[in-house]
């Protein structure tokens, strides 16, 4: 069974914001390996580079992948050129994987764009993601509506307070799951930790929830 997990913060984060996931990862006999990459001030490409040094030092033939939000987006760039393989199971917490409407608004935003740093151009001219055939996706979307994103523009659909959950389906997901959790607080969410181990047991989520 494959044990380590790479674990991936999203934007204005870093590796800390991860913990209590990598605990309760940690407690059900995964090996975490929480990265800090610079999202407010390197571009995708470093942080694809980033991820590439975290695997490589891991040594592992395969790792599963835990990320937040831009980590998410992240995740899908690192696999989309990383050798095939390498990645056994993924799941995706709140990330817009099909593209952020909040984040193109801010980054549209004149007085705003700035707070995104070099990340402007991801939401900017994020076209949505490709996922590997290969490789067994899940995605947790959240319905809490508590988050920074509903101040700086309409979210007209079900929502964490930053991403729609239309924002978190693209094709070739193994599993969608919609929790009422908001964008941030499902870090440290009781039932998105247990989900998300039986995801990367199991490659689905529990049948019940």
């Amino acid at each position: 069974m494959t044990r380590d997990v790479v674990l991936l913060h999203g934007l204005w984060m870093n590796r800390y914001a991860m913990l209590p996931l990598a605990r309760h990862l940690a407690r059900a006999g995964f090996v975490p390996h929480a990265l800090t990459y610079r999202s407010f001030a390197r571009g995708l490409a470093d942080h694809v580079a980033r991820v590439e040094r975290l695997v490589a030092s891991i040594g592992a033939p395969r790792v599963h992948f835990v990320a937040h939000s831009m980590g998410g987006v992240v995740t899908a760039a690192y696999l989309a050129q990383a050798r095939p393989g390498v990645a056994d199971r993924v799941v995706l917490l709140g990330s817009p994987v099909a593209g952020c409407r909040a984040g193109r608004a801010v980054a549209g935003h004149r007085a705003l764009w700035a707070a995104l740093g070099a990340s402007v151009e991801v939401w900017r001219n994020h076209p949505g993601c490709t996922l590997p055939k290969e490789v067994a996706v899940g995605a947790i979307a959240g319905v809490g509506r508590v988050g920074a994103g509903r101040f700086f523009v309409e979210l007209p659909e079900p929502n964490d307070g930053v991403v729609m959950v239309s924002e978190t389906r693209v094709p070739g997901l193994a599993g969608h799951l919609v929790l009422p959790v908001s964008h941030s607080l499902m870090l440290v969410d009781r039932t998105v930790a247990r989900e998300t181990v039986h995801f990367l047991r199991h490659g689905r989520f529990e049948p019940h929830a």
